[in-house]
């Protein structure tokens, strides 16, 4: 029962995830855009009112007009719409998912023996130490003279997050140093909205109440952020799916992978922002598109020198598949995590083995990511029966 109820609150974690998403991603998104699109009013009543620009749509049978001032209205409206909540949802509903999966999981998605002997305890601190110390060490270069400068700045965040990267798979599982990767970015984008876009938004509106000024410096501040956090989101949503990809957290070398995939993806926000603009350089989608190239040819599978299958049959194999798969993949899991077979993946007889060998061998042989966190102990010499028996069949 207890696996069936954690089943539950993960599927209804990640949909709360995934919609409370798509919304922050979405208005995050539209605001970039309309920045990015606004004209010089055409009416001089909207210069006079402070209109620095404007922009026109058509959506769902409706014409829109959007205006943004160059300061604040004179009078504030009575209804003013802030875009908060959806991130703060986001995050809320993300930890709540780190926390099922990956802590209260954390024998098994989070600590990896081969990588690191950790206790769960020990796991969980590092966990929370590399989130929170992720968004220290980020606020505090965007403070310091460092900051004022975007090009400097953008090179040693790619430096750090690269050294976040590798420290985090030289401590978790490769699905767990992902995820934590994914989590320390959104936290800085969820924190950017928390403690400097929105205060920065409240304090123009105080100033507009009183009739003043306001100072820009916030603005400036909130701007940075904002910018920042437009280029995090395509590494995000990929750290998002990558547990399905056992190719690219199992590999040697994940965290490099990372880094590429997370490159590519800004690079390609960094080009559609600039598309926004007007005409916009392809050599952003050039370069991200050989980086993804590059790193699908490193990740292809090398020509290995054929295994005699002669004298490994299925029944050989048979009890090895039965001890380290079947308490998972199995009709009725005896392992108490898995109320259902992961994937659908059955292996409780001959046939259904047969029906999964090249997915057995892909999983156990090429990528090693099964069993998973190799929970079952499977030794070396029973991957290699594995590949023997697998190359004997083709």
């Amino acid at each position: 029962m207890e696996a069936y109820i954690a089943d539950w609150l993960n599927i209804l974690g990640r949909w709360a995830h995934f919609v409370t998403g798509i919304a922050w991603i979405g208005s995050s998104f539209y605001f970039i855009w309309l920045d990015n699109h606004l004209q010089s009013p055409k009416e001089q009543a909207d210069e006079v009112k402070g209109v620095g620009g404007e922009a026109w749509s058509v959506h769902g049978g409706g014409f829109y007009q959007a205006q943004k001032y160059k300061v604040a209205p004179r009078v504030l409206p009575e209804t003013l719409h802030w875009f908060k909540w959806e991130a703060y949802t986001t995050w809320l509903t993300g930890m709540f998912l780190l926390a099922l999966i990956y802590w209260y999981g954390a024998e098994i998605y989070l600590i990896n023996p081969a990588v690191a002997e950790l206790s769960v305890p020990a796991a969980i601190l590092i966990s929370i130490l590399f989130i929170a110390g992720g968004w220290f060490v980020y606020d505090l270069l965007c403070r310091s003279p460092l900051g004022r400068n975007e090009t400097a700045l953008g090179a040693v965040l790619l430096l750090l997050a690269t050294l976040l990267a590798w420290g985090l798979s030289e401590v978790f599982s490769g699905r767990g140093a992902y995820i934590h990767y994914g989590a320390t970015l959104g936290t800085i984008m969820v924190a950017n909205v928390f403690f400097v876009i929105i205060p920065g938004q409240r304090k123009m509106v105080e100033a507009a109440g009183r009739g003043e000024a306001p100072d820009p410096e916030p603005g400036i501040r909130a701007k940075q952020r904002s910018v920042h956090n437009t280029y995090f989101t395509l590494p995000v949503l990929f750290v998002m799916i990558s547990n399905h990809f056992a190719q690219s957290y199992s590999h040697a070398y994940n965290w490099l992978i990372l880094i590429a995939f997370s490159l590519a993806g800004a690079l390609i926000r960094g080009y559609f922002v600039a598309r926004h603009k007007g005409k916009a350089s392809p050599l952003p989608i050039i370069v991200a598109a050989i980086i993804l190239l590059a790193t699908a040819a490193a990740l292809a599978p090398r020509s290995q020198a054929e295994t005699a299958g002669e004298g490994v049959s299925l029944a050989d194999v048979r009890p090895v598949i039965m001890e380290r798969c079947a308490n998972c993949h199995s009709a009725s899991p005896t392992h108490i995590a898995f109320p259902a077979a992961p994937s659908g993946v059955i292996l409780d007889t001959d046939a259904q083995i047969r029906m999964e060998a090249a997915r057995i061998h892909q999983q156990t042989v090429v990528l090693k990511a099964m069993p998973i966190g190799n929970l079952t102990e499977m030794t070396d010499k029973e991957r290699a029966m594995i590949d023997a028996w697998y190359r004997g069949m083709k």
